[in-house]
Order: C-alpha cells, then sequence, then structure tokens
C-alpha cells in the first residue's frame, strides 16, 4: 500500500450553482456512488489561499489576532489570504498576504504543507509556507479595514505554539498545520528536506 492521496473523479449526472458569492459559490452536485446509488452533495467552491509561517531568527513565529465571525471567536493565526487570481503563482500570493497584514518581507520560502482543510464540504486547496531572514517591507503600511482593523500582531516561540495547540487553546488550521509541521521538520534535523517555493501544486496548478 503507498500511503499517498490520489486524484479520482466520480460521475457527476447532474450538478447546479444555488448560491454564488464575491468569492466562493455553493454548489450541489448528483454523484454515482460505488454501488450504482445516486446520492447529493453540495459544498463550497474556492479559489484556494495561501498561508505563511514567518519565522524569526529567534525562532519566533509571526501570529497576529483576528475575529472570525462563523466561529464567534478572535483566533491567532498565521498571515493568509486567498489565490485573487485564477492560475496565480501561491509565491507570489504569499509575498504579497505577508506584506499586507504584517509589512514584512522574507528572502528564504519553503513549502511546508499543502492541505485540504474541509474536504467534506469544501474544496478549496491551501499551500503553507515557511518564510525566513525576515526584515520589514519598504514604504507606507498596507491600509487595513473591516476585521483586519482591530488585528493584533506578535511573534510567539515556535514551542509556544505547538503548546498551545496540542493544549487546545489555538483552533485556527493554517497555525496548527504550519506549527506541526515545522517542529516534525526541526526535529528532522533540518528544514532543507522541505519543498522548494516554486514546487508544482496539482490541487491549483499555477505558471512560474
Amino acid at each position: 500500500m503507498e500511503l499517498k492521496d490520489t486524484p479520482e473523479e466520480w460521475q457527476v449526472t447532474a450538478t447546479a450553482t444555488p448560491f454564488r458569492g464575491n468569492k466562493t459559490s455553493v454548489r450541489t452536485d448528483d454523484v454515482v456512488m460505488p454501488d450504482g446509488t445516486v446520492a447529493r452533495r453540495d459544498y463550497q467552491v474556492h479559489p484556494g489561499s495561501v498561508a505563511i509561517l514567518a519565522l524569526d531568527d529567534s525562532a519566533r513565529v509571526l501570529v497576529l489576532r483576528q475575529y472570525r465571525h462563523p466561529v464567534r471567536h478572535k483566533l491567532w493565526e498565521i498571515p493568509a489570504g486567498l489565490l485573487d487570481v485564477p492560475g496565480e503563482n501561491p509565491l507570489h500570493a504569499a509575498q504579497r498576504e505577508l506584506y499586507e497584514e504584517a509589512h514584512v518581507k522574507a528572502e528564504d520560502w519553503r513549502v511546508l504543507a499543502d492541505v485540504y482543510p474541509t474536504p467534506g464540504g469544501c474544496d478549496e486547496a491551501v499551500r503553507i509556507f515557511l518564510a525566513r531572514d525576515l526584515s520589514e517591507a519598504e514604504g507606507e503600511r498596507f491600509e487595513v479595514s473591516e476585521e483586519e482593523a482591530d488585528m493584533e500582531l506578535a511573534r510567539v516561540p515556535l514551542e509556544e505554539l505547538v503548546r498551545g495547540v496540542l493544549a487546545g487553546e489555538l483552533h485556527n488550521n493554517c497555525l496548527a498545520v504550519g506549527a506541526l509541521s515545522l517542529a516534525a521538520a526541526l526535529n528532522g534535523g533540518s528544514v532543507d528536506a522541505l519543498r522548494p517555493a516554486e514546487a508544482p501544486w496539482p490541487a491549483r496548478p499555477f505558471e512560474a
């Protein structure tokens, strides 16, 4: 048995889009099951996202605290954002989000993990980057609004994030996956084995 996710697509006999939003939509598919029956599946159609675990020279991670209305919580998160343009290079999107949310740039970029956060109800794919060799970005800070206007920034030791995830105190998916992935990579001795920043991403193909 090869422990590897594989592409597969079951037959769809009918499809509809009952809701279209600004960035996402809801799709309803009638899917043929292995026993021949047809089951209806509703799911969110999502453009995809990037997230950035930015690690400074003191082994601290740049995090932000933001209100998330669907879960009625202020969550500690890592910088993240949508792929705004189909086929957009995820590295470029990540660099933009790090600048806009934290006014920070990084010289060293690698891929930490590629995940489907909620594959039972959404087709969102997220690429989580590791960014190192941080410095403050040039120019004026990006103007924020709405929930981001209330956003807090901090730098927290990686081990404190891992502790918080395992204690059930930190719940953001990208923060949890990013922190645990980096801890695992460091426990293996080095991050040099991580994939390069421009590694292929079949879930959201892009041009280099």
